[in-house]
């Protein structure tokens, strides 16, 4: 069974650590609330600007994808540089362009700054589990991935919530962005004051790995725009460019291998993927995700264009799930010590049961009262899910070197920004499939549940398959 090992280094004696901690986590749930907070605005947009299809679809898909193309690079730029300092200039430009969000003329100009505002966040994202690897060990390592996991869960499904409720309280789409400003000059502020400053990880002479960067930029933006743009993006020739990007790909792996050989420094150390936990764990999150993410893309969907929800109500109906996953995420932080990866295969199956018993419970409350009837079991799929997510990075990246600890944080929540899109993409095409065939929302909802329990159940198996394998040994 793999179980989360101490670093041979020891930990710095900061008292200050945890909130250093709390601001990152701050900053981390700013950057995330915003990957779903804008989908309740849409309809505010298109009748302010009066933006076409094409720029509500960057608005809500270019944040994604220039977040996910920056975590690596992001994540070395602070194995070399630092973490404090990375961190600090993504803050400020996340808060700028958040402004520049709200005072956007028009959808396209809407779409430059939305652009802009994903750099920022990949800047910002792997600098929390850099710091959790740097300042803490042992228990508290995992109590501290527990707090990250938590923000992860709870930012993600607050986000529409939060969204309804600006809307709704001032009338505007501008105020979801605007939000983010105090948060950002709060944190930016406290940041200067709490993060320490500690000398980077990389080896000296290490330089910055600019045609890695290049090669994996393109190669994910080739693979990540036709699954984000699947759905304004009608024929099958946007798919031309999957193999485009697997060809860019398998350069840019034959470029760090010959980086490493060379002792250059790539800017992903592709001896990650020898240890066993590492390249499980992450493809098991890149999987998870997909389900998870899709479940409540197309439940909120459900409610809100045929059952007449509001914004804010379907919102309501999700916080079953933020709030069972925000607590079992603190919960796993004090277990995944004892139990290790079989705390992880309980939650995979914790969650599958409670989007069957969702499944279950729309099928046999169809009406408007099917948010109620589905708020038990989508409680259970939350726990799972806590248990499942922050458990998951604590054993993923336990074994991975702390200098290495940024860009194997990039690597983890690049996966998970690509299932993300994927999983959307994948059960997206089936709901609405089925809708625009058959016109029953309902069957359209439950053939994509059924959608999302298959990614559940795959990184079901990657569980099973590490908790089987020979521990790691740190």
């Amino acid at each position: 069974m793999t179980t989360v090992q101490a670093q041979k280094t020891e930990p710095l004696a900061d008292e200050r650590r945890w909130k250093a901690l709390a601001v990152c986590l701050t900053a981390g749930f700013m950057t995330l609330l915003d990957t779903s907070i804008v989908n309740v605005a849409v309809p505010s947009m298109e009748r302010g600007l009066h933006a076409d299809a094409a720029d509500l679809s960057w608005v809500v898909s270019g944040y994604a994808l220039t977040y996910g193309l920056c975590l690596v690079p992001a994540g070395r730029l602070a194995d070399l540089r630092g973490s404090r300092q990375v961190f600090l200039t993504g803050v400020a430009l996340f808060t700028l362009t958040s402004a520049a969000c709200g005072l956007a003329p028009t959808g396209g100009w809407l779409v430059v700054f939305r652009l802009l505002q994903g750099v920022a966040g990949g800047l910002i994202a792997p600098q929390t589990s850099a710091l959790i690897m740097q300042l803490f060990q042992g228990s508290e390592r995992a109590r501290a991935f527990a707090a990250f996991g938590s923000v992860v869960a709870v930012s993600t499904a607050v986000g529409p919530l939060a969204g309804g409720v600006l809307i709704e309280v001032f009338g505007s789409w501008r105020w979801v962005f605007y939000l983010n400003l105090p948060i950002g000059l709060v944190v930016f502020a406290t940041a200067l004051r709490l993060l320490p400053r500690i000398a980077p990880r990389g080896n000296a002479g290490e330089g910055f790995d600019v045609p890695g960067v290049l090669l994996l930029g393109c190669g994910a933006f080739a693979l990540m725009l036709p699954v984000v743009q699947e759905q304004a993006w009608p024929g099958r020739g946007k798919w031309a460019l999957v193999p485009v990007a697997a060809v860019l790909l398998v350069a840019f792996w034959a470029w760090e291998r010959r980086q490493g050989r060379l002792g250059r420094g790539p800017l992903l150390d592709l001896g990650l993927f020898s240890l066993r936990s590492f390249s499980l764990g992450s493809l098991l999150s890149l999987v998870y995700f997909a389900g998870f993410t899709s479940v409540y893309f197309i439940y909120s969907l459900y409610l809100q264009n045929s059952l007449g929800y509001s914004a804010l109500a379907a919102g309501t109906a999700a916080m079953p799930f933020a709030v069972g996953s925000a607590a079992a995420a603190l919960a796993g932080g004090r277990l995944v010590v004892r139990y290790g990866r079989g705390l992880v295969v309980i939650g995979l199956l914790a969650v599958a049961l409670g989007v069957l018993g969702a499944l279950a419970a729309v099928r046999l409350v169809p009406g408007p009262e099917a948010g109620w009837a589905a708020a038990l079991p989508l409680l259970v799929a939350g726990v799972g899910s806590g248990l499942t997510v922050s458990p998951n990075t604590t054993l993923t990246l336990a074994g991975v070197p702390v200098r290495r600890a940024g860009a194997a944080g990039g690597v983890l929540q690049t996966g998970q920004r690509i299932g993300s899109a994927a999983g959307i993409a994948v059960v997206g095409s089936v709901y609405f499939a089925h809708l625009s065939n058959h016109g029953r929302a309902a069957d359209a909802l439950r053939l994509g549940f059924v959608t999302a329990l298959v990614f559940v159940l795959v990184a079901l198996v990657l569980a099973v398959a590490d908790l089987r394998g020979p521990s790691t040994s740190g």
